[in-house]
């Protein structure tokens, strides 16, 4: 090797030492402090707080809660589904599951002489008053609670069961079904013998003979 290579390897080997010390020593940039601190940061906590319903205490816009249902304030009515989407609760606690069809009544034969009768042949009898004063006219959308059976005491049909309200236009209903219901106000309760002739009128499918309706009226749209 030629004598000035052998003279000028150390000197390489100083200076590379020196530039590698300089750069460990020199100030960060400011870019650097900022990625260093943010990498120093903490995790920032992911929410824990888990959403529950209870409908023995209504969330904020409804005022009660009962048979699968919420009822608003200022009126209308939610499904315990709807009310839990809408404050984005994922559990319930307290409330009722889906019922089995409601046992017939005992009445469920034949009206019993508290009945009242309307010229058409229906008979209905109030379980409960309503709590306002407008009554649905024969076209209009209701939200109602309702069971059915036939006279023999065989549930077919029920909202409660279901767990949920059942909302429709009245101008679709069953003639005596349609007719009880524009006698009721929002709140009340009813029981209606509806004969065959207002009913189902013998449709294939549906119960024949007289057929016993419990209805909640809900809402009136």
């Amino acid at each position: 090797m030629p004598r000035s290579a052998l003279v000028l390897a150390p000197l390489v080997a100083v200076v590379a030492l020196a530039c590698g010390r300089e750069a460990a020593n020199a100030p960060a940039t400011p870019a650097k402090t900022a990625a260093k601190a943010e990498a120093a940061k903490p995790a920032a906590p992911t929410s824990s707080k888990k959403v529950v319903f209870d409908p023995r205490n209504p969330p904020p816009g409804y005022v009660n809660c009962h048979r699968n249902h919420c009822h608003k304030v200022g009126g209308g009515v939610a499904s315990y589904a709807q009310v839990m989407k809408e404050m984005g609760a994922t559990e319930m606690v307290g409330g009722l599951k889906p019922k089995p069809m409601p046992p017939a009544p005992p009445d469920v034969s034949d009206p019993p002489d508290t009945a009242q009768w309307t010229d058409s042949g229906l008979a209905t009898r109030v379980l409960k008053a309503g709590t306002g004063k407008k009554k649905p006219g024969p076209n209009t959308v209701v939200s109602t609670h309702y069971t059915g059976w036939t006279r023999g005491g065989k549930g077919f049909d029920s909202s409660v069961a279901r767990g949920r309200p059942a909302t429709f236009p009245l101008g679709r209903m069953p003639p005596g079904l349609s007719e009880g219901i524009q006698m009721m106000t929002v709140g009340e309760e009813r029981r209606m013998w509806i004969p065959e002739n207002l009913a189902f009128q013998g449709k294939r499918g549906r119960p024949p003979g007289m057929v016993v309706f419990d209805v909640e009226l809900l809402e009136i749209r």
